[in-house]
């Protein structure tokens, strides 16, 4: 006999032969906001006051069970005398029935707790758990760090939570997150006949006990990063663990209740949350009519070497068939072999299935002319940074290609306006700019031309999803917003030089803020050949530029691959060197310059880069070549390594003060030169000392 009660919309119950079943309602994800939570709340005390329920189960609707906390709840205060998840797992511990989590789709963050509470957990095949909570700045906070612990001791538990990364559900039960896993059929109906089964009975983490030996603990805080280096919420989290081994359970939960709310308010969580709230926000377009995104069935890549072998794979992982073209036999081994080698190496790692490795190998064609690719709905091309070069692809594309077909670039700099001219269709032409390696980084810089239509522009941004790039949409300039912001940060780290600090210096110091590699360092890795090139064809700078990227080119220096450019480099080694020619070099560019050196101190250098950085940030802004401030930090961060823990360059200029960040520039303009003018947007803000995230709220699309 089924007997249903009304509830609020947020959750609803139903009573299966003694067996109330809870389900959540709050799609697309069933987010536990405060709603959810005191709808929930009411669903228990309903259920424990009715004496003919025996069990209780507990599921979401629309195939998942919780996507954890509102995170858009996080940004202020809750209102007294709200709920949220720490509620919902303090009705079920209170209660004497027996509770099971039927879990379906994704069981993350305070749905993961909320699950864990419960006595047992019946999960789909297709199910995931996880608590990623530590890739926000915070620890779970609804008693995961108190119940983990008891249920898979320390060390699993330790591991499962800073990672953060989620669970299948077979992984989950070999783990003994998960007590069943149902491979077919209903896994409410099957959670409902467990809890008739197991009525009665308790299996409650809150009761179990468990031992951190101390070499644990102080293994797992040497293992993650120093707390002022993003790692404040991995030592919290370790701590809370600790304290769940020799406090009671109430007061385990008081200390992680205490230790979450440190977090939530804290630097390195604000950021972590702004840039999941700006991630969210890419792809959101002003001013587009709404048009249907076009389906990318078939892709292909000109152009076999690195950064096409690396689009290739990425499309090869997404399950979208590629073809690379390419006239030179030899570049053509080359990519076949850095294909089926990095896949290799995945199956080795454990990563991939010999089975997986083979389908994405055999989903990438090496093809040896234009013809082949005639019927593919995408092409990106990744041939030599020329204007020239890529001039006479996209002719040639545009001749051979069907029609409809979208011409993309992977430009890093130039003029997607300029290719487009050469085609008859310069509304399917847009630039997608992937960072190297293309396989792996994350981000994809989607360049609007003058004509781009808004059909090629939404199917781009849907591409970026497809792929899973955070992808960007820039205006057309030079270098759009990447480039064109690392050009400002280049200039200001050459001219550091100049004036009397060295690589080492500079280097040590950007790391030291968060970085993972310093700025010569990078400018090795990438090749100070491509610097060069990239000079050549960048339009004519009002300031002066540093001849030291010059000079260490035409001595041959280019980096790493020859062994020597800033640093030295020993054979098959990337360690970087400092060299004493180099050193020397740059004292006798400033004697030519007539600079006279002096010690520059590492605050200097902190300042004149990021402040750099940010103020590009605002005259990209106040141009519209970026859409948002949060886009830039998206830029940055996943981009270029800026520490996420610092939000990226517009969310810092807020930390900073833009008050203080303009006050500061004009001072440099006296100092340095003109180079240094304050974006108008910049000067505006620090008028009333306002923020670039205020700036957004009022200009949000």
């Amino acid at each position: 006999m089924v007997e249903t009660q009304a509830r609020p919309a947020a959750a609803s119950s139903e009573t299966r032969d003694g067996v109330r079943v809870i389900a959540i309602h709050n799609p697309p994800v069933n987010a536990l906001s405060a709603k959810v939570s005191a709808a929930l709340v009411d669903e228990i005390a309903a259920a424990e006051a009715d004496p003919g329920i025996v069990a209780v189960v507990i599921t979401g609707s629309n195939g998942t069970f919780s996507g954890g906390a509102d995170i858009n709840e996080f940004l202020k205060p809750p209102p007294a005398g709200s709920k949220n998840a720490r509620d919902v797992t303090a009705a079920i511990e209170r209660s004497p029935k027996t509770y099971v989590a039927a879990i379906e789709g994704n069981a993350f963050g305070g749905g993961c707790e909320v699950a864990i509470t419960c006595d047992y957990r019946v999960a789909a095949a297709s199910a995931r758990l996880g608590t990623p909570e530590i890739k926000l700045g915070l620890l779970p906070g609804a008693g995961g760090t108190q119940r983990l612990p008891r249920m898979l001791g320390a060390q699993i538990a330790l591991d499962f939570m800073l990672k953060g990364d989620p669970k299948s559900a077979k992984q989950a039960k070999a783990m003994g997150l998960v007590d069943e896993v149902v491979a077919e059929g209903d896994v409410v109906e099957r959670a409902v006949a467990f809890a008739k089964e197991k009525a009665g009975t308790k299996n409650r983490a809150s009761a179990k006990s468990f031992v951190v030996l101390p070499f644990m603990t102080a293994i797992a805080h040497g293992m993650v990063p120093p707390e002022d280096k993003g790692g404040y919420a991995a030592h919290k989290l370790i701590d809370a663990v600790e304290a769940a081994s020799v406090l009671d359970f109430p007061f385990g939960l008081a200390r992680e209740y205490r230790l979450f709310e440190e977090l939530v308010v804290g630097p390195q969580a604000q950021s972590a949350i702004h840039l999941f709230f700006a991630e969210r926000e890419l792809g959101k377009i002003p001013n587009l009519p709404p048009v249907e995104a076009r389906k990318v069935e078939k892709a292909a890549v000109v152009g076999a070497g690195t950064m096409g072998t690396g689009i290739a794979m990425t499309f090869a992982n997404a399950k979208i068939p590629v073809s690379v073209i390419d006239v030179s036999p030899e570049q053509v081994e080359r990519g076949r072999k850095t294909v089926a080698d990095t896949y290799a190496a995945q199956v080795k790692k454990g990563r991939m299935s010999e089975d997986e490795a083979k389908s994405r190998v055999n989903s990438i064609k090496f093809v040896g002319d234009y013809n082949a690719i005639a019927d593919v709905d995408l092409v990106i091309e990744a041939v030599f940074e020329s204007m020239d070069v890529k001039k006479k692809v996209f002719a040639a594309l545009d001749r051979a290609l069907k029609p409809g077909a979208i011409l993309a670039s992977n430009t890093s700099t130039l003029d997607i306006d300029q290719m487009a001219g050469e085609t008859k269709r310069p509304e399917n032409v847009i630039g997608l700019h992937f960072f190297a390696p293309a396989n792996i980084m994350q981000l994809l810089e989607i360049v609007r031309g003058g004509k781009s239509s808004p059909e090629t522009l939404v199917t781009a941004t849907s591409v970026a999803k497809a792929l899973k790039k955070k992808g960007v949409v820039s205006g057309n300039a030079f270098g759009f917003i990447g480039n064109r912001m690392f050009f400002d940060y280049a200039r200001e780290t050459n001219y550091l030089l100049e004036e009397g600090a060295l690589p080492s210096q500079i280097d040590a110091v950007m790391r030291d803020f968060g970085f993972p590699i310093g700025p010569f360092a990078t400018f090795d890795l990438s090749g100070l050949d491509v610097f060069y090139k990239i000079g050549l064809e960048a339009p004519k700078s009002p300031f002066r530029t540093s001849n030291l990227v010059t000079k260490l080119y035409e001595k041959g220096r280019y980096g790493q691959k020859t062994g020597a450019g800033f640093y030295k480099y020993q054979p098959g080694k990337r360690e970087a060197i400092p060299d004493p020619e180099v050193d020397a070099l740059i004292v006798a560019e400033s004697k030519e310059l007539g600079i006279t050196r002096r010690e520059i101190s590492s605050e200097e250098i902190v300042e004149r880069c990021m402040y750099a950085l940010s103020n590009r940030g605002a005259w990209l802004l106040g141009e519209g070549l970026a859409l948002r401030p949060g886009d830039i930090d998206i830029v940055w961060v996943f981009g270029f390594g800026y520490p996420w823990y610092r939000g990226g360059p517009m969310w810092y200029a807020d930390s900073v003060g833009t008050k203080r960040m303009y006050d500061a520039i004009l001072d440099f303009r006296k100092r340095f030169g003109p180079h240094w003018e304050p974006a108008p947007l910049l000067a505006e803000l620090a008028a009333s000392n306002a923020t670039f995230a205020k700036h957004a709220q009022l200009v949000k699309v």
